[in-house]
């Protein structure tokens, strides 16, 4: 006889190995009486196999993921799916409606982990999304982008001291993984304190969407289901970009308020001394040359051409071969480049 896959149940519906239903978990409402509800796509394969979860938009102006998400439930890639899949667009989906990065009640969902059923609302979403969801899984993929005015290059933040989270975030094949502390109250130590090992996706900026990224992040997961058993593996041309582990990473400040020229661009390799962006007062005099400190590789900048000083400005990552990660990062980006933007991974 086959193995039995016993059904998994999510905001009271039971699901099924082969069946695929999409469910809402209920959030307070608003003001105006209106209903509020997390999206939750549960695709469930007919055979055995790990449970994984991809969230998006958990700060509500992050909206790179919820393309993503979409993308990955039409890719014919998970049709042959073993274990289970839960997709969640929008976890914050009050910031999404505000186009905010915050809760209603000002506070940061992903400071607000583990929760509580009778705390704050962002401690009751954080208490229903790890219940409800991240607690069902043995895997998960949290999709984030940089801040307003802010980009990040496609790169994998993770514990990668940890074996197995290091060769996850190796397959999902960027160039670029970032040995990152986790934060208190952060979905990561939700996550680890109950032996769920996380990747965090970083692409992109708020409110936008760059297809780049976007197609590094799809990818990038399906990669990612391939490594964990839940799809069937297959040779990739991913396997020319090699992987970069940074330990240490750092923001270069502005020296002066003013207006901005920037000199370097995502995912230029900068060496020591570097000039990065120039300052400059509203008549066009320079007043100061930002320089690089160490050489690395740009992994974060701000767009607005505007800056005060002290404001963050390049988000450098230090390798002990900055050169060569610049050099993959140019291949990543002719592989997207390539690709149909209708591929099916």
């Amino acid at each position: 006889m086959g193995q039995s896959i016993p059904a998994i149940e999510i905001g009271g519906i039971r699901i099924a190995a082969g069946e695929t239903k999409r469910i809402e978990l209920a959030l307070p409402q608003l003001y105006t009486d209106t209903h509020m509800s997390i999206p939750v796509h549960v695709q469930r394969g007919k055979r055995p196999g790990p449970t994984l979860f991809v969230s998006s938009a958990v700060h509500g102006d992050e909206l790179n993921g919820i393309e993503i998400v979409s993308r990955l439930l039409k890719s014919k890639s998970i049709k042959a799916l073993r274990g289970t899949l839960i997709a969640v667009p929008m976890v914050n989906v009050y910031g999404v409606l505000n186009q905010s990065r915050y809760l209603p009640d000002r506070r940061d969902l992903n400071r607000s982990f583990p929760g509580s059923r009778k705390g704050s609302l962002a401690g009751r979403i954080a208490n229903l999304f790890l219940t409800e969801v991240v607690k069902k899984c043995d895997y998960g993929i949290d999709l984030h982008t940089g801040a307003i005015h802010r980009s990040n290059l496609p790169q994998i933040r993770a514990n990668l001291d940890d074996d197995a989270t290091l060769q996850m975030a190796k397959a999902f094949g960027l160039p670029v993984l970032l040995n990152a502390d986790i934060r208190d109250g952060s979905l990561r130590q939700a996550a680890a304190d109950n032996d769920i090992r996380v990747l965090l996706y970083e692409a992109g900026q708020a409110l936008r969407y760059d297809e780049f990224s976007i197609r590094a992040g799809v990818k990038g997961i399906i990669n990612v289901m391939r490594h964990i058993g839940m799809l069937n593996k297959r040779s990739t041309k991913d396997h020319d970009i090699k992987r970069f582990v940074a330990r240490q990473s750092g923001w270069v400040r502005a020296t002066e308020s003013g207006f901005v020229h920037h000199v370097s661009q995502l995912g230029d390799h900068v060496k020591q001394g570097d000039t990065l962006a120039t300052i400059a007062d509203r008549y066009g005099t320079e007043l100061a040359c930002v320089t690089c400190p160490a050489d690395g590789v740009v992994i974060g900048k701000q767009n607005i051409p505007l800056t005060q000083e002290g404001e963050a400005m390049y988000h450098i990552a230090y390798f002990s071969k900055p050169d060569s990660v610049a050099e993959h990062v140019e291949l990543l980006q002719d592989n997207m480049v390539l690709d149909d933007p209708t591929i099916v991974y």
